[in-house]
Order: structure tokens, then sequence, then C-alpha cells
């Protein structure tokens, strides 16, 4: 295992288009490390960076504090696993999961003791005769994992993985290899556009924008503390609800939401007049979208809520003063807590 970290990483292309700008980073031993963004944020570049296949434009990279920036790929002691698992169709699984171990020659009695003790935590070991094509897109996954474990890196480097898969066996694999790394206790950097990714796998969440890091926190603190309006909109399904409110914008989930009369214990809080739109009905609960001020605003309540008005009409809703948080609105940075006068349109 290994710390991974990077010191004003940068990376231009064509001499002044700025991809990956000035991020700094630092795992802890064994962690799962989450890059989130959307696409073309410089994530992956980042993470190519980190494993050799792309040169810094200026920056450090350290793995087990030792400075690699020069080392090619094969010196750092890491494994890389990619969207596109590049199997070789021609061998068989034993034969994908073997071909860096001969690369390094190592004895075949030792590759068939790694083979088996590879397969065996990614439980494969029943398909080692079988050719890529007669897999299926989860098992192609566990061999494209299990090919990496054998060179026992001290850094695991994921690129979207699991995006060739469908959804369930998508939520199917993120349990895999969950479990997976905290068996192995591997440092991990995993990268990925999908939140319910980070949010269900990462011990920590490095979300990325325009090639800087926002911030970086465990997925509750990403979720509940955003730093600033680009995390909590980019966090959440549906995203925060921002309303304007003079110099700033008060922000609130879905879910906090109560109907007036049903304000948590009466705590302190705001309320607002939401003309509803309309409602997407999802089994355990149901989503009200509408308007607050002229604000699209969206509410999660539970399924059988018992809404006085629906399309077109009016609801009172509250927001306890603890769930709302508070946005600069021209830099969208988070203010720091502290009691909020609300005016004009809500009431503490």
């Amino acid at each position: 295992m290994a710390i991974v970290e990077t010191r004003k990483l940068t990376k231009e292309f064509d001499g002044d288009v700025r991809v990956v700008k000035d991020i700094d980073i630092r795992t802890s031993d064994g962690e799962f490390l989450v890059l989130l963004g959307p696409s073309g944020c410089g994530k992956t570049t980042l993470l190519r960076m980190i494993g050799g296949l792309e040169k810094p434009t200026s920056g450090q990279i350290l793995i087990g504090n030792r400075v690699v920036n020069h080392l090619p790929p094969r010196a750092r002691q890491i494994a890389m696993v990619f969207q596109s698992y590049a199997l070789y169709p021609h061998m068989s699984v034993r034969g994908n999961i073997a071909f860096p171990l001969k690369a390094a020659k190592v004895d075949k009695a030792e590759q068939q003791r790694k083979i088996a003790w590879a397969a065996g935590i990614l439980g494969i070991d029943t398909l080692l005769d079988r050719k890529p094509r007669q897999l299926s897109g989860g098992q192609r996954q566990r061999v494209a994992l299990a090919r990496a474990l054998v060179r026992e890196p001290n850094v695991f480097l994921l690129d979207e993985p699991l995006s060739n898969l469908d959804a369930q066996r998508r939520a199917s694999a993120r349990d895999e290899l969950q479990l997976f790394q905290r068996e192995i206790g591997t440092t991990t950097i995993y990268v990925t556009h999908d939140q319910v990714e980070a949010m269900g796998m990462g011990h920590r969440i490095a979300v990325i924008d325009s090639g800087r890091i926002r911030q970086i926190g465990t997925p509750r603190e990403i979720y509940e503390e955003p730093a600033d309006t680009y995390v909590a909109t980019f966090l959440g399904s549906p995203p925060m609800n921002l309303i304007p409110r003079g110099d700033d914008l008060v922000g609130f989930r879905p879910e906090n939401f109560h109907l007036a009369t049903d304000a948590v214990d009466a705590a302190p809080g705001l309320t607002f007049e939401l003309t509803s739109i309309r409602e997407e009905y999802l089994g355990s609960e149901k989503l009200v979208y509408g308007e607050v001020e002229g604000i699209r605003t969206v509410a999660r309540m539970v399924a059988n809520a018992a809404l006085p008005a629906l399309e077109g009409g009016s609801i009172t809703l509250s927001v306890n003063q603890a769930d709302v948080r508070i946005f600069d609105r021209e830099s969208g940075l988070r203010r720091q807590p502290e009691p909020v006068k609300i005016t004009s349109g809500a009431s503490a």
C-alpha cells in the first residue's frame, strides 16, 4: 500500500490549453478516493498523469513519499483498469491474468499461485479456461481486475471501469468492487462521472470542474456541506434548490422540505409557497416540481404525503433553519454558517 500525492499538478496541451490546474491531492494509505466530475473536466488526464501515461507540464507526483515524475508506468508499482477492459480475445481468462506475470518473468509455479489467489478473491476461478467472448460484461470486468491484482501493486487506478455495464450489473459490480478493495486494502483512485458510484463507493470524493478541485471530503460532507453552488448542484438527484435573496442564495435539498404543518418539532425555519407544475411518483416517494418566486424548485416527499393542491395549486412548505445553506450570489462560495435574516417572501 502507498500514499499518493500531487503537488500543484498542471497539464497543458498545445501550449496554452490547461486541462488540469494546480491540483493538490493527498490520499490516505489504503483509501478509496473517487475523482468525480463531468466529461472533459480533466479527471482522466489527472489519473493518467499519476499512472505515468501523461507527462505533467508542471508539479509533482509522489507515490509512497517518492517523487515519480521521471519514472515510467511499470516502475511506479501501480495497476490500471480502464473503461475498455482490453482483454486479449485469443487468450483464455487464465492467459489474460497471467500475461503481466509472464512479462515480468515470474516462474510458472508462482504464476499459478497468483492466478488462483486473484481468481478466488474475484469469484472467477470457474471461468479460467473460457475466452473473453464467452463472458458477461461483469465477468470481463473482474478478469481485468484480476490481471491488475496479480501484479500486487501499491496503487490501483480505475478509469470508469463499470461504464460498459447495464444499470443492474453496475449496482452489483459496485458492491463487488467495494468489497474487493476493502479485502485487499490497496490505495485506489477511481474516476467516474456517476455521482451514485462516487457516493456509494468512495471513502472521500474529489469534485473536479474545469481542471480544478472544487471540494474534497467524505460523501456526507460533500452532500450536506457543499463548498459552493457547483458542488451543491452537481451532487444530488434532483440537485439542491437555490433561491435568490439579495446578495445571497438560499440552498436546501429537496428532501428538506416539509409540509408547513409538519415542520419537525416546530423548529425555526423558512416558509415558502411552491406553485406546483407536475408530480413524479417513484414508489416510496414522489417528486413535486414547481416554482418558488419564479425559480424552478423540487420537493421530495413521501409517496403518501397528503398535498393540498397539485398542478397549478399552491403548497406551503417549510425548511428547518439547520438544513439551510447560504452561498454568495456572485462568487457561488458557501458563506460561513451564521444566523440569517430572510425577508421578502420567506419568514424566519
